[in-house]
């Protein structure tokens, strides 16, 4: 936890000054073909019970069978938030009635999880600041299927096709202290899941989503009781969440009453977050072990083959490309935000300027994709071919200013970037006796320019407009600025 605390984090109430402290649960769909005690398929968007098996469906007499990729997602994870991988765990039955629930129970794991502790370093953009947020507990459980309330005006219709989907819930500690910091802690979390392939975290299809436990305090105090804020499915979602609970409990407890623990929903349209159920506890579920599964046991060489392959990992690849590449911290935090965009950098800085590199896949291409709501996979620009712009930009025989121009062509058109250069003509003018004569032309035309500039150097600027409008803008700037210098008796 933190040890002082930023007044900027801190919310400002009718009777001084609040902390918010919020924990975690984010609960990450697993990656895997198959359901985590069945066959059936987790693909997303089939027919309503389509993936459904007769284990999901809870006939009388059919028993699950764990499905061994779920368990190696599960330590692969826990390898990659630097966890303690549990050689032996145990699946609980946790009763609850859900109508999408058609065992009656949820197999999830209780007091003997798959993974303990953790660690994720999270940076948090709007104060600059690196924190350490603690991981509590990672283990494996069933999603519940889907109740659709909105195809019938007197029914309820159920889908099951989720029933059954492996769940990583991934559970923090209260040590985020902010929305900025939770949000930062979501993106983060979500950015390693991918990095190792676990899961996809596709908010949108519910594929990554989170239980938010807010609370408010004032400085120094005990904690505060808290509330939990149900399945958010979006990170600006969360942000805006925990501001709206932690002013509504401020209110209640400045106004003399008190908070009652309990689950909540946010309502992003209305901006508030409204009573579901009051919180239960642990006892409230009856937790026992399920007798159909046996303890999950696996020994330390399992463990240590999985750790072998995997992949390289945000925070070691961020700081290797400020070693290999010598890229800023912030850039080389950009590109390692998706696995995607960091391929795609590499592939174009291998063997070439890193620094220059990373200027064009962040500003040119990153800027592009933006504007028009394209993501890395979808880029019309190749790493390939954004590698020939920037070989052309080092070799001088095209400037920056052209290199955009080159940008957009191949952004539209494709091509080899050296062959459209070559067949339009765009190489940059070398050649100082052309440009010489260039300049010449400009100062002739322009004696009380001249004049002026010699008392206000400034205005160098202005010439190299011009005689970059006299070489069709491909003047080649360092030769231009010196010549220039030469003839106006510039320092």
């Amino acid at each position: 936890m933190n040890a002082t605390v930023d007044p900027k984090k801190l919310i400002r109430g009718a009777t001084g000054d609040w902390e918010v402290v919020i924990g975690m649960e984010i609960h990450a769909q697993v990656t895997s073909e198959a359901k985590l005690f069945s066959g059936a398929s987790t693909r997303f968007g089939g027919e309503p019970n389509s993936h459904v098996s007769f284990v999901d469906a809870a006939m009388p007499g059919m028993l699950p069978v764990i499905n061994e990729e779920c368990v190696r997602q599960a330590i692969r994870t826990g390898l990659g938030l630097k966890a303690q991988v549990n050689l032996r765990s145990v699946f609980d039955r946790k009763n609850y009635f859900y109508p999408d629930l058609p065992q009656g129970y949820q197999i999830s794991q209780y007091k003997q999880p798959i993974v303990g502790e953790g660690v994720v370093l999270v940076e948090v953009p709007e104060t600059g600041e690196t924190l350490q947020v603690g991981i509590e507990r990672l283990h494996l459980e069933q999603d519940a299927g889907k109740s659709l309330h909105d195809q019938h005006p007197s029914l309820s219709f159920v889908d099951l096709n989720r029933s059954g989907v492996a769940l990583m819930e991934i559970v923090s500690r209260p040590d985020l202290r902010s929305a900025d910091e939770a949000r930062a802690y979501v993106t983060k979390l979500r950015t390693i899941l991918r990095y190792l392939g676990t899961c996809d975290g596709d908010m949108d299809k519910g594929n990554l989503r989170a239980d938010v436990n807010v609370s408010v305090r004032k400085l120094g105090a005990p904690l505060g009781t808290r509330c939990e804020i149900k399945n958010v499915n979006s990170i600006r979602f969360i942000g805006q969440a925990i501001e709206v609970e932690a002013r509504r409990q401020i209110g209640i407890i400045e106004d003399g009453g008190v908070i009652d623990q309990e689950t909540r929903l946010y309502d992003p349209g209305k901006g508030e977050t409204r009573s579901m159920r009051s919180k239960e506890e642990a006892h409230d579920y009856r937790y026992f072990p399920d007798p159909d599964l046996l303890p999950l046991e696996f020994d330390q060489a399992y463990v240590d083959a999985l750790a072998a392959h995997l992949p390289e990992l945000p925070d070691a690849k961020k700081a290797r490309f400020i070693a290999e590449y010598g890229l800023s911290a912030y850039d080389a935090s950009v590109l390692t935000a998706e696995r995607e965009s960091a391929d795609f950098f590499e592939s174009v800085a291998t063997g070439r300027d890193g620094k220059l590199a990373a200027n064009w896949v962040i500003n040119e291409l990153f800027g592009r994709l933006n504007k028009e709501g394209l993501d890395i996979a979808a880029s019309p620009v190749t790493a390939d071919q954004l590698g020939g712009i920037v070989d052309l930009i080092s070799s001088a025989v095209i400037s920056g200013k052209i290199a955009k121009d080159l940008f957009e062509i191949v952004w539209v058109e494709g091509g080899i970037p050296a062959a459209v250069v070559e067949a339009r003509g765009m190489k940059q003018v070398t050649d100082t006796g052309a440009i010489e004569a260039a300049i010449d032309a400009v100062i002739a035309a322009n004696p009380d320019k001249v004049e002026q500039v010699k008392a206000k150097p400034t205005m160098l600027g202005w010439f190299v407009g011009q005689v970059m409008k006299q070489t069709g803008g491909k003047a080649n700037p360092k030769a231009l600025n010196e010549l220039l210098k030469a003839k106006l008796g510039i320092e």
